[in-house]
């Protein structure tokens, strides 16, 4: 078991980034796979985090703490059986969910500047789940003010950072973003302002055969989407997955976006590379950093 004086010195914010930090916060991705029993001890076990599980229809966080430190982590998609539901959020009509938050998501976010535009379905996500999710974050804070983690997989990637976004307008700060695996949120204007916001607290972890950090994408060409920093690369160093993919659909491709059959090898070739998408690979990749 980790103590929690181990916790707090492991997830020690004053020292730079580094794969002990990933590492553990890479774990926390993976236990929130676990249903909320099993999970709960889980995390109890193996990082000494007492972790509650917040679950509204789709989206699932685990909320954990300790003396030290509130670590959250989202769930992602860990299996095509999920993530197949998503094909049109992530390239077949990824051009039109590019979207200006409205209600109280959208006062969150306005201060990301008028040309910020963010992923709806991401958007839709996170909305869903924030009243419960904001109301147990806040009171942990609230009851002890200690540095806030976040971190997610895949598309709990995204949710991580949008999460972290409202959190930080809600005065809850963060002390740093991790994630793994994760696909864009929003465009070049909505990249720049968490740049700005998150100044050297985002980790973005990539594995170079993964495809789902390249989505979503609109054409072949350009893509409205874009990343934030810092993205930090691991993995066996070679041609780029992206690249072999998309020089094989070229000559399929449209002017204006994907064609179908582009769309389809693209989904087909995300498939085929599921295994480097999986967060078991990320911990793998990670203990090779630390051995």
């Amino acid at each position: 078991m980790t103590s929690n004086t181990e916790i707090k010195s492991l997830l020690d914010a004053s020292v730079p980034h580094g794969p002990i930090h990933a590492a553990i916060l890479g774990r926390a991705c993976e236990l929130a796979y676990l249903p909320a029993g099993e999970g709960r001890e889980a995390f109890r076990r193996e990082l000494n985090l007492d972790a509650e599980l917040i679950s509204v229809s789709n989206t699932q966080v685990y909320v954990g703490e300790t003396d030290g430190a509130i670590v959250i982590a989202f769930r992602g998609s860990e299996s095509f059986m999920n993530l197949d539901g998503f094909k049109d959020w992530l390239l077949t009509n990824a051009r039109n969910f590019l979207i200006v938050p409205e209600g109280r998501a959208g006062t969150d976010f306005a201060a990301a500047g008028v040309g910020a535009r963010f992923h709806s379905g991401f958007m839709g996500a996170i909305q869903d789940i924030w009243e419960p999710f904001f109301d147990r974050v806040d009171s942990l804070y609230s009851a002890s003010e200690r540095p806030v983690w976040i971190t997610g997989h895949s598309l709990g990637g995204a949710l991580a950072l949008l999460a972290g976004w409202r959190l930080e307008r809600h005065f809850i700060p963060i002390t740093r973003l991790c994630t793994f695996g994760a696909p864009m949120i929003g465009n070049d204007a909505a990249a720049a302002a968490f740049n700005r916001t998150f100044s050297g607290k985002i980790f973005r972890y990539v594995d170079g055969g993964d495809l789902v950090p390249r989505l979503p994408t609109v054409s072949l060409f350009s893509n409205t989407y874009q990343h934030c920093d810092r993205e930090i690369a691991i993995g066996e160093i070679g041609e780029n997955a992206e690249s072999r993919v998309l020089a094989q659909v070229d000559a399929e491709s449209e002017d204006e976006g994907i064609s179908s059959s582009a769309s389809a090898t693209l989904w087909s070739e995300l498939r085929n590379g599921m295994p480097s998408h999986l967060m078991g690979n990320y911990l793998n990749r990670l203990r090779n950093l630390l051995s």
